[in-house]
This record gives structure tokens, sequence and C-alpha cells, in this order.
């Protein structure tokens, strides 16, 4: 065993994974009691009638031949947010384990946490310094419980991402440690490289990535963990079998085929474009305080009265999301990049 899987909760370590039925398609399947006919709505390839494959190989190894890892790296999960609850409950201990987190950040690592009854400790990130991360601050703050440590990059709702240098800083600090989770929700928007190149040199560190965003399937749920295998083979004892629908594999699979990721590219470039003319107008209209960079698909701005702003993105049928009660965040709306026509009329309702 080494140190990334002995950090584990030791009934983790020792767990026998559920014993789902033999998967052998070429055969009649008379063993898992299913009904041998479709239902008329199905429309899928496979059949619905069917459990899909329990921890689907195919679509693994399309994954990982799409974020160049090899197949043994790759864990598909219903969407980020099961492999941050994966983790959590792999990893964490009620009352006796925890994760630091870096607010304002994504909900999801400080909610699965309490969930699992384990210690959040924030690191609040350096607003003045446009919500900048310090390392040496950051593992000042890593104590023996701390198993887990979340970073989002470009983070969300700030926009900004990390240094690539800062964090390999981290993860040599934290060897032997805890684990370093990257979440690169967002990353196609920054057209920065991913950081699961470094997992051969790092093996505690973890990438997150998800095809809700740049792809366009959010409503499919399919999340990607990209880690060290021995991280993988853990996690596969804890996630549930047949955890990605049939219908999610089809349409992944086909989403990953080059015709349809020329289109996923030049959406991105054109939501990018759209992003940029969305910050510049948004900046010289009175009431907007300040617009904050972005590599993500969305924008963080500041104003003199968000609940005004809110009132009148909803008059015209916007919805913006408040941030209003996170620290620092007291006048801050969060704005997804639309279309053209969208932003427009956000701009419109804004004047």
């Amino acid at each position: 065993m080494n140190w990334m899987t002995a950090l584990a909760r030791p009934e983790i370590q020792t767990l026998q994974p559920y014993q789902h039925a033999s998967w052998e398609p070429g055969l009649v399947r008379l063993h898992a009691n299913e009904l041998p006919w479709r239902t008329p709505l199905d429309t899928s390839d496979a059949g619905l009638n069917r459990y899909p494959e329990p921890h689907p190989r195919q679509l693994a190894s399309c994954l990982a031949a799409h974020y160049e890892v090899g197949a043994g790296s790759v864990l598909p999960c219903r969407g980020s947010d099961e492999a941050i609850d994966l983790l959590t409950r792999a990893y964490c201990r009620e009352g006796r384990d925890a994760v630091l987190i870096t607010p304002p950040t994504f909900g999801m690592y400080s909610l699965a946490a309490r969930i699992q009854g384990a210690t959040v400790i924030e690191v609040p990130l350096r607003r003045e310094a446009g919500y900048g991360l310090e390392a040496a601050t950051l593992l000042a703050a890593v104590t023996p419980a701390v198993k887990l440590v979340y970073l989002c990059s470009p983070n969300n709702p700030t926009g900004n991402r990390f240094e690539r240098a800062t964090v390999l800083e981290l993860a040599g600090a934290l060897l032997g440690r805890a684990l370093l989770v990257i979440d690169e929700a967002y990353l196609e928007f920054s057209g920065a490289a991913s950081l699961s190149t470094e997992l051969g040199a790092h093996p505690g560190l973890i990438v997150l990535r998800t095809l809700s965003k740049a792809y366009a399937l959010a409503g499919a749920r399919c999340g990607v963990l990209l880690a060290h295998p021995d991280i993988v083979a853990l996690l596969q004892r804890v996630i549930a079998p047949y955890a990605i629908p049939q219908m999610t594999i089809e349409i992944v699979l086909r989403a990953l085929q080059p015709e349809h990721r020329v289109v996923v590219r030049d959406r991105i470039g054109a939501l990018i474009k759209e992003r940029q003319r969305l910050a510049a107008a948004l900046a010289g209209l009175p009431g907007v305080r300040r617009v904050w960079p972005s590599e993500a698909n969305f924008l963080l701005v500041d104003f003199d009265d968000a609940g005004v702003a809110l009132e009148r993105a909803h008059a015209l049928g916007l919805l913006l999301r408040d941030l209003r009660r996170a620290p620092t965040l007291g006048q801050s709306l969060r704005i997804s990049v639309g279309t053209p026509e969208q932003n427009d009329r956000l701009l419109a309702s804004l004047s």
C-alpha cells in the first residue's frame, strides 16, 4: 500500500466492493432480473431495460484518450459532484479528518465534508490580490487531520486561474501528507494546459474534469476523476455499480468524436469573444463597481447595489447568481456568458 491509499479510511482500504452481475454482453441476460422487453420510449442503442456496464470500460478508455492519460487513471462519475463526494467518503472519518478549501469557491467541497462529519478548514483567497493564492499561507494551515486540499482553477465564482508553478509547489509540499485536488471544470475557457500532465510526477495530485461546461452536457451528468491508478482503484470500491446511465455513456462517446470536437472548439472561441465583449460593456455601465478578470464562462461583477441589478435582470427574464451572502462578495453577482442576444438583453436591463 502506498501513502495515497494509506491516507484513506481504514475500513475503505479493506472494503470489498459490491459484487454485481457478471458482464458478458454477448450472452442472453437471464441473471440480472431485468425485463426482457424494451419500453416503447427507449431510443438508446443498448436498451434501457438492461443495466449499463457496471464500470464502463469503453467510456473510460475514450475519456482517457481525450484527456491524454492512462486508462487506469480515469474514473467516470456522475458529474464532478460525485467525484468530490467519493473522495470525501473514502478519505474523511467523522469527527477526526478535515478538508481544506480556499473561499470564495465551489460550495460542494465544504458541503460534502460537512455531510461526512469532517472538519472544514478555510484559507480565504486574497481579494486585494485578485483572489490570489499564497502557497505558504495555505501550507501553514494544513494540520495532520487534513486529508484533502481542494483548489478550483479557474475558480468558481471568481474566474481566476492559479499559477501552475504555485499548484505544483503545493503538490510537492503535500507529498505524503494530503491529496491535492484540482477542479478544472472551466479550464477549456482559459486556453491553459491541464495539470493532468503532472500526474506521473506528482502521485498525490488529483484532477477533476467535466463535460458539463464546454461540451454542453450539464444534463447528462458526466464528470471525470483523473488520478494515480491506486487512487482510482480505491474509489471504485466506493462508487455505486451502474453509476453512469446508458444514455449518458452513449452521448459522451458521440460527443468526443473528432467531428463534434470541432463544434466544441468553435463554440468555446465564440464564448470567449462574448465574454470579452460583455466584460467591457458591463464595466462602462453606471452602478457597476468592478468586473473581475475571468478565464471561465462567467464573470464576477461588483455592483453599487446588487439587489437592484438582480431585480432589473429578472424583470427582463434573466437569472443571475446572487453571491451577497459569501464573505468578500457583499455586492457581487456571478453572470454566466450567454448568447449575444441574451447578453444584449442583460446590458439593456442594467443600462
